[in-house]
């Protein structure tokens, strides 16, 4: 049996309602329109949109369609130049339950391989999943409803912004079923959100932590009641789309970069090169009338 196609069930005869990939059970079951689409794109305002995981009888659990759904609206969100802040929530009552263990599917352009090479291909459909997050111009928030749990708690990881409603919890999940707990970046992005004290303890242990400890570790920015959750993400958005288009994809890109390069000449020499750029942009003289003149900035990334 491949690892992609297990369920909680199968590896441990019980069903664990807090682990990765097997939240959803019999009473999760929702319905309601469009329940077919594995990823809804909303947009509340014209410079926000919100991408949905829309599989709340799994708890959004990733399969095969709603990881390539993501993928594509990312491509689609990243030339959109009326969109400013996208905002990254799940239907339903979890955010992402993970990988479902019930079956992911199959990875696009893997059929005619062997499983070797499809197992790789899942675990690559996934993983860059992080990498395109960072890669788009708009800053993503995650607005972390429910359950975030191995894969999804990736999601939240490669998020730039981190909110959770009361209700949320976490966990890296993998290794509570014999794999490794570094996956999909987390290795990468843990240790650099939270410490490395701290990262270590939660992966090596795989345990459950609520939304009141990722506040006090530093993974989540803030913690809201869970009725005022995506309120709180639009208004964090409003905060970043008053900023000049071109400064704010600058700044997403710089901040993810600087944590990658060696040393911090690197980082200045980065930052250097980025305000030259910025200062003879439009939107920055504009940026300097509308203080002098004590207005709102028009922005027209230009």
């Amino acid at each position: 049996m491949r690892w992609w196609s297990w369920t909680w069930r199968e590896t441990t005869g019980q069903v664990d309602p807090t682990l990765h990939g097997v939240l959803a059970t019999p009473g999760d079951r929702q319905t309601g329109a469009m329940s077919d689409v594995p990823v809804l794109l909303e947009r509340p305002r014209p410079d926000v949109a919100i991408l949905r995981l829309n599989r709340p009888d799994r708890l959004n659990a990733m399969t095969s369609e709603l990881v390539q759904s993501l993928h594509d609206h990312l491509d689609e969100l990243a030339v959109d130049l009326t969109c400013r802040v996208v905002v990254l929530t799940g239907v339903g009552r979890g955010f992402c339950a993970g990988l479902d263990l019930g079956g992911y599917g199959t990875a696009p352009h893997s059929e005619n391989v062997g499983s070797t090479q499809r197992g790789f291909a899942t675990q690559k459909h996934i993983a860059t999943l992080v990498t395109h997050m960072r890669s788009i111009p708009q800053p993503i928030i995650a607005a972390v409803n429910g359950a975030a749990a191995g894969g999804g708690l990736a999601l939240v990881l490669a998020s730039d912004v981190r909110l959770g409603a009361e209700s949320s919890k976490f966990n890296v999940a993998f290794v509570r079923i014999g794999f490794s707990a570094c996956d999909i970046g987390t290795s990468w992005l843990l240790p650099r959100i939270v410490g490395v004290a701290r990262a270590q303890e939660l992966m090596l242990t795989g345990r459950v932590f609520d939304a009141a400890e990722a506040y006090r570790i530093g993974l989540l920015v803030d913690v809201v009641p869970d009725d005022s959750l995506l309120d709180a993400a639009l208004s964090k958005a409003e905060e970043i789309a008053r900023n000049s288009p071109f400064g704010v994809s600058l700044t997403k890109e710089a901040m993810w970069t600087a944590l990658e390069i060696p040393g911090m000449q690197a980082a200045i020499d980065l930052e250097n090169r980025q305000q030259i750029l910025a200062s003879h942009t439009d939107d920055a003289r504009e940026a300097m009338m509308a203080f002098v003149e004590k207005r709102p900035p028009r922005f027209e990334n230009r």
